[in-house]
């Protein structure tokens, strides 16, 4: 009985294995008029086996292996006994089941399948994937996580992790980021890194940087004890990237970034499973924006900013926080996307979440009042700004987490430390973009 609708592109969920099967979930609008349950099965049709018209290849053999169902349509609100006469439109959440069959473990065949051609239908978002076991298995995932960031740092897990971008941003030579690094590796950051704009320039080498910085990190090691990972960009064009990261590595790279999205996330699978690669890699989210800012089209941002860096072995990503800072994302969203990337995922290590942008001490508190201890904490302008300059900047974020951590307030705490009480000063708690202010500064 059950081969009887073995080539239906519908089913209930009870009638297919769902860990054979990647469950991809759907907002969409549509004229009130539409029959959105046809309409999901034209579109589980049209990513997969089929096209707009019947064609002779299309049998039912081949259909009951690979078409995707429509496994659920969901009407919000659900109107039962007819329609107001004010209603044009009607929303809907809706499954659709696709064979894992037919995306194996090749990422860009999953966005394909699930948002391909049909990212073209307006008002329709992607809103989640729900991936079977037998497809998680395949992805290796972040060599290092959580936990690599703090073995490869020598520190235990009992505060988070200080991060700092160079600034500016680009355009600078190798001895201005050198003399810059030096000043917040002594202010006690634990990563720097890179910003996304300056990969391996003409102007300022991405293996120069490594040679100089490393010799820095040495030598303040010996000062202060502490060590510094330095996350040297390598986003090239491919397959340059990959010769570009190993002579990184061959220089003494103890980390690197890459901008995962704009070289496309399998570049930096590909780097995360280099048994050459031997470091941990933060994946930047620059071109993030364009997936997901539409609340009508595209991706969700916790795919974007979760699954999606987990599959492809990021060990950290930098995501836009949602408490202050110049951003506008929306808690929740930030709450989910940090979700996918910490809680479990079959058997995928954690990600270390990197809330980021205009992020000062203020913000301190919020941050792991949300996410808890096991955090990466990055700012750039909120540490090379401060007052008394970038070594005093990183040590009033050191105090505001000292602070959190032993309970006391940090408005009280910046009473006995100079720097945090600077900071403070300087900025207020929320420091969100204003385009105001920024036209002061032309």
């Amino acid at each position: 009985m059950a081969d009887a609708f073995a080539d239906k592109p519908i089913a209930i969920p009870e009638g297919i294995d769902m860990e054979n099967h990647v469950i991809a979930t759907y907002w969409a609008k549509a004229d009130k008029a539409m029959d959105m349950s046809l309409m999901g099965q034209i579109l589980a049709i049209e990513q997969t086996t089929g096209t707009w018209v019947p064609v002779p290849g299309e049998t039912p053999e081949v259909r009951a292996k690979h078409v995707a169902k429509v496994i659920g349509v969901y009407e919000a609100p659900a109107h039962e006994y007819g329609l107001p006469e004010d209603v044009k439109e009607r929303q809907y959440i809706i499954q659709i089941a696709f064979p894992a069959a037919n995306v194996e473990d090749q990422l860009p065949m999953l966005l394909t399948a699930t948002i391909g051609n049909i990212s073209l239908v307006p008002n329709f978002k992607l809103l989640d994937l729900r991936m079977p076991k037998t497809t998680l298995d395949q992805y290796q995932g972040p060599r290092f996580g959580i936990h690599g960031w703090y073995e490869a740092l020598g520190i235990e897990k009992d505060r988070p992790i200080m991060n700092n971008m160079i600034k500016p941003c680009s355009g600078y030579p190798l001895e201005v980021g050198a003399r810059l690094f030096r000043k917040v590796a002594m202010g006690g950051c634990d990563v720097i890194k890179d910003d996304e704009l300056i990969a391996d320039m003409c102007y300022n080498g991405a293996v120069d940087r490594v040679k100089a910085y490393m010799e820095i990190e040495r030598q303040v090691f010996e000062e202060t004890g502490e060590h510094t990972l330095y996350t040297v960009n390598v986003t090239d064009r491919l397959p340059r990237m990959f010769d570009l990261a190993k002579r990184c590595i061959d220089a003494g790279a103890n980390a690197m970034m890459v901008n995962y999205l704009a070289v496309g996330p399998e570049a930096m699978r590909a780097l995360a499973e280099d048994p050459a690669i031997g470091v941990p890699i933060l994946a930047h989210m620059d071109v993030g924006g364009a997936y997901f800012m539409s609340p009508y089209q595209g991706i969700s941002s916790s795919i974007i900013f979760g699954k999606i860096p987990r599959l492809c072995g990021a060990d950290s990503i930098v995501l836009p926080f949602s408490l202050g800072g110049k951003g506008i994302y929306m808690h929740d969203r930030f709450m989910a996307a940090c979700r996918n990337l910490t809680f479990p995922f079959g058997g995928l290590k954690p990600v270390l979440p990197m809330p980021s942008g205009g992020i000062t001490p203020a913000n301190v508190p919020d941050i792991i009042g949300s996410l808890g201890k096991e955090i990466m904490i990055g700012s750039g302008g909120g540490i090379h700004a401060h007052p008394k300059g970038p070594t005093a900047g990183v040590k009033a974020f050191r105090q505001a987490i000292d602070a959190v951590l032993q309970g006391v307030p940090i408005e009280e705490y910046s009473k006995e430390h100079e720097e945090l009480g600077i900071a403070l000063g300087t900025w207020q708690k929320k420091t969100e973009f204003k385009i105001e202010k920024e036209r002061a500064r032309f």
